[in-house]
């Protein structure tokens, strides 16, 4: 249950705890919540552990310029440090940094890695059972890795073959296609996930846990079907929000590992992972002609030049040019 946020006090005191409520009380998604925490723990140890309060402008252009020179990171994490402080100081210590004048990284964006088709399909084939119907989806419909684990049965409809992706990065709900190849196998694997969950009500479980505060506003959605994982977890476990024993979604991990796995069994030596997928999702399309904007719908970008990347990615030769040399 990697998606879980830890428990913390009742009334926390230290400072960390702090934020993190702050964080939690503004509902932010959970994994935004680690990346600002792994900033901020970040900036206080580059100060020598003084307290954020005590610091300002000039530490956080340090900080952000050493991240640059020092560790060489990406214009996108620096750009990700740079969020994390300015909500820990504007949002959280209600404290104005003014205008910042640190030095901005000079390593570029690097264009994402993608499968061929045949690369994407020679995993799939060493992969099985719900691993390999998980990774499929992130192929076929253009899924993140949490997106997929995450998907409800009532997030399928099999009569559009479409899914509806509810749980997502930024809250931004969307639609996207369903492979009718994966209709069968999704069919398949969402009569086990209500199989599963008719068990659990028969031994006095079936709760799953709900997003925002549903569980409040209907109190009878947690053991509906429709809200089940369309990937239960094989065993139950205690929610550490609540102490109530539940039945979550697979691990993000696991299906990453599998990936990985069969990337190795593939002898596909790319710097590849489940996100891969997603990429490759997005330039098969292009190559194929699709409209840039009906893939930036499909993906979930809220901004058309983050999906314009792709373009550069599918490669002059695949858009009719030819070498002279050829």
């Amino acid at each position: 249950m990697d998606d879980i946020p830890v428990p913390l006090p009742a009334r926390p005191s230290r400072f960390m705890d702090c934020f993190r409520a702050f964080i939690r009380a503004r509902h932010l998604a959970y994994k935004t919540e680690k990346t600002y925490c792994f900033w901020v723990k970040d900036f206080i140890r580059f100060n020598g552990m003084q307290r954020p309060e005590d610091l300002g402008k000039t530490e956080v252009d340090k900080w952000l310029g050493h991240l640059a020179n020092r560790r060489a990171v990406s214009i996108n994490t620096q750009k990700t440090a740079l969020n994390a402080v300015v909500f820990l100081y504007k949002q959280f210590l209600n404290i104005d940094l003014g205008d910042l004048q640190f030095e901005r990284t000079s390593k570029g964006r690097r264009l994402p890695v993608v499968f061929t088709h045949e690369e994407a399909m020679a995993i799939l084939g060493n992969m099985q059972g719900h691993h390999k119907l998980a990774a499929s989806l992130m192929y076929g419909s253009g899924l993140r890795v949490m997106e997929t684990v995450r998907l409800r049965v009532q997030d399928v409809d099999f009569g559009r073959q479409c899914l509806f992706v509810r749980e997502t990065k930024g809250d931004k709900w969307r639609r996207t296609i369903l492979p009718r190849s994966l209709l069968q196998p999704l069919q398949a694997q969402v009569e086990f996930a209500l199989a599963l969950h008719k068990r659990d009500l028969e031994e006095g479980f079936g709760e799953v846990y709900l997003p925002g505060a549903l569980a409040k506003k209907y109190p009878r959605a947690a053991t509906s079907p429709g809200w089940q994982y369309v990937f239960p977890a094989p065993e139950r476990a205690t929610d550490p929000r609540s102490d109530v024993i539940r039945r979550h979604h697979i691990g993000e991990q696991q299906v990453r590992r599998a990936v990985a796995s069969a990337l190795r069994i593939s002898g596909i030596r790319k710097k590849a992972s489940c996100h891969t997928f997603r990429h490759s999702f997005a330039t098969n399309l292009l190559s194929k002609g699709t409209d840039i904007r009906n893939i930036q719908e499909l993906l979930g970008h809220t901004d058309v030049n983050t999906t314009m990347i792709y373009t550069h990615v599918i490669g002059v030769h695949e858009r009719g040019v030819v070498s002279p040399l050829d």
